[in-house]
Parts: C-alpha cells; sequence; structure tokens
C-alpha cells in the first residue's frame, strides 16, 4: 500500500518561506515521478512541481519557478518542497503525487494547508 503523508505547512507572511515534506512508504519508488500540486478554494487542482525518483530531475510550473526547489532524499524516502518568497496567491491545499512508470498520477497524500497573508 503506498502512502504519501505530507507535513510542514502552516500560516507565513508574504515573502517568507516554507519547506513541506513528503513521507514515501509502501514501496521502492524506482520508475516513479513525484510531485506537489495545490488547490485553492473554488479552483482547480494545479501542478506545481515535479521530480524524477531515480535521476532527480525537476521540473516547475511557471508561476513558481525561480522561488520553489524540489528535491528528493531517496535515503529517507522523503520528497521535499523549499517555498521561498511565497506570496498570498500561494495559498493552497499542497498534496504529495506519485506517477507510476509515468503513467499518470496514481497515488495522493491527504494534503496540508499553506496560508500566506499579506
Amino acid at each position: 500500500q503506498v502512502q504519501l503523508v505530507e507535513s510542514g505547512g502552516g500560516l507565513v507572511q508574504a515573502g517568507g518561506s516554507l519547506r513541506l515534506s513528503c513521507a514515501a512508504s509502501g514501496r521502492t519508488f524506482n520508475g516513479y515521478r513525484m510531485g506537489w500540486f495545490r488547490q485553492a478554494p473554488g479552483k482547480e487542482r494545479e501542478f506545481v512541481a515535479g521530480i524524477t525518483w531515480t535521476s532527480g530531475w525537476p521540473n516547475y510550473a511557471d508561476s513558481v519557478k525561480g522561488r520553489f526547489t524540489v528535491s528528493r532524499d531517496n535515503a529517507k524516502n522523503t520528497v521535499d518542497l523549499q517555498m521561498n518568497s511565497l506570496k498570498p496567491e500561494d495559498t493552497a491545499v499542497y498534496y504529495c503525487a506519485a506517477d507510476p512508470n509515468y503513467q499518470g498520477y496514481k497515488y495522493w497524500g491527504q494534503g496540508t494547508q499553506v496560508t500566506v497573508s499579506s
């Protein structure tokens, strides 16, 4: 059973930073793509950042490029999202997700709330 558990969300002022962590368990993740998504109230869920488990190659949504950094630690089975220069529009529930063998995101965490105040 694949389990993804996010942590690190909270309340931060605009311009501040937060680091989210996703603890992944249940199997080995070779060949997986790990992703971070977010959803604000009344809006569609959107892709934020992704990273390949084996090689660590990242990609980002244009809205967060240059501000957010995604990384993974294979030894600890974690996927982190370092968020800097946060803006109020970054306020959302952030979800960790896993895509087995690039077939589409299938596994999802429960989400963690990030609130950025003006």
